[in-house]
């Protein structure tokens, strides 16, 4: 692996860093919030959704400036979204300072999620692309590990009434490394021909360790070529049809299998089959750290096994954990099991819909658009993240066991699409994939 690739696309994934810690990182305040504010179930919902609204919003926005002013400078100004929604979460003084503070941090959320493995997609061969996207997938879960990790090593730390304060606070600290670690790294290829610097782009093929960089240059060129006099179309148009479908569906399902909604409230649900508050925090950790190794798995066979086996198979897998979830929580029976059923959820999802979605909205659009359909996948996920994540304390609030039957039966939908319409893109340059789907609509 060439080590100024390897530099560009660590640091663009820290993003996902701050986006998992950023998100996690609610999971362990949500029992003192509501009772500094006397939050209802509803009102509850809202503070954890307040930051995903800005992601929804994020997300939407990101594509134009990205292709304007380029990738690496969003992700700077990201970088500062990160610093100052942390520093407002910690010292909030009123819940709505806090819901603010936490839309900031959304929009730097839902700007990370398009930017981030866009710029890694257009620096990495068709080779390398799904692990080292990936690797924006990996810091995610690392950084929701490190959330849940913190979160509990806070609670040991004896702050009392405070305590949520630090929790949010923490997250200054890796945003703070973020702005500074991505001084340095390569622009995209892709987005300096577009930009007319031709030069510069051989430059960093050159140093990126491409094989034949005057052919890959060639190659984008000729996309961009074709693509001049017809800047910036309507993305909802008839060549477009599948990868729009694509994107819709994956970021759809990714969110419809509960994974963020689970994981939001992770400390409530264990608290809720029993278990303590500093036990909870501990489960979270096994939690955190089971996502972890399994997302690296699912790195390891991204580009061997390819997206969409790994799509099915989680789809089942999910699907079996969750329904196995619910029947605990409408028993009443098997606590003990709970646990191991969400460790097998967290084990098949990231080694799935983890590992895939944000490579997979990476590829399946062309030059031209892909900044608008990376946006567009990453709005429906945040979108329909929101939702749930708005409404799971009210559809828990009688057994529990409603929200996961609802999930369990979109992970049997979900199969049914993905083995439908789901194209394999692994090994596939972005220029091929683009004339494949073309060909298809």
């Amino acid at each position: 692996m060439n080590p100024w690739l390897l530099r560009g696309a660590l640091v663009a994934a820290l993003g996902g860093l701050l986006f998992g810690f950023d998100t996690a990182v609610i999971a362990g305040t949500t029992r003192a919030l509501t009772s500094v504010w006397s939050l209802t179930p509803a009102t509850l919902g809202l503070t954890v959704a307040s930051a995903l609204w800005g992601t929804v919003l994020g997300s939407v926005l990101a594509g134009a400036p990205a292709d304007r002013y380029g990738r690496l400078a969003c992700l700077r100004a990201l970088g500062l979204l990160y610093v100052l929604s942390a520093l407002g979460c910690a010292f909030a003084w009123s819940w709505p300072v806090l819901l603010g503070s936490r839309f900031i941090g959304g929009l730097a959320i839902g700007g990370s999620s398009v930017i981030g493995p866009m710029y890694i997609a257009e620096i990495a061969p068709a080779s390398k692309r799904g692990r080292l996207v990936g690797m924006f997938q990996f810091n995610i879960v690392f950084g929701i590990l490190l959330a849940y990790l913190s979160n509990f090593l806070v609670a040991q730390a004896g702050l009392g009434g405070e305590e949520w304060r630090w929790k949010f606070g923490v997250a200054a600290v890796p945003a703070v490394a973020f702005v500074f670690a991505l001084a340095g790294v390569p622009q995209s290829p892709r987005w300096l021909v577009k930009a007319g610097r031709v030069p510069e782009a051989r430059e960093v093929l050159v140093r990126i360790g491409e094989p034949d960089p005057e052919a890959e240059l060639r190659e984008i060129q000729a996309t961009i070529g074709a693509e001049e006099g017809r800047k910036s179309p309507p993305l909802f148009q008839r060549r477009f049809r599948k990868p729009v479908i694509l994107a819709i569906t994956i970021g759809m399902f990714n969110q419809l299998s509960g994974i963020n909604a689970i994981l939001y409230y992770l400390n409530d649900i264990f608290e809720r089959a029993g278990f303590s508050r500093v036990s909870s925090d501990m489960q979270a950790v096994i939690i955190g750290l089971t996502n972890l190794i399994f997302t690296m798995i699912g790195m390891s066979m991204i580009d061997r096994v390819g997206r969409k086996k790994l799509l099915l198979t989680g789809a089942v897998g999910t699907g079996l954990c969750l329904a196995g979830v619910a029947s605990i929580f409408a028993t009443g029976l098997h606590g003990e099991l709970l646990l191991w059923f969400l460790m097998a959820y967290i084990a098949f999802f990231a080694v799935s819909q983890g590992a895939v979605i944000w490579v997979y909205l990476s590829e399946v659009f062309p030059n031209l658009v892909r900044a608008k359909g990376q946006s567009l996948g990453s709005f429906t996920h945040w979108i329909m993240n929101a939702l749930i994540s708005a409404i799971f304390p009210i559809m828990a609030k009688t057994s529990g066991a409603e929200p996961f039957v609802f999930f369990a039966v979109m992970m049997v939908v979900q199969f049914a699409v993905v083995l439908a319409i789901y194209p394999e893109t692994k090994g596939v340059s972005l220029e091929d994939m683009e004339s494949r789907l073309q060909d298809v609509v």
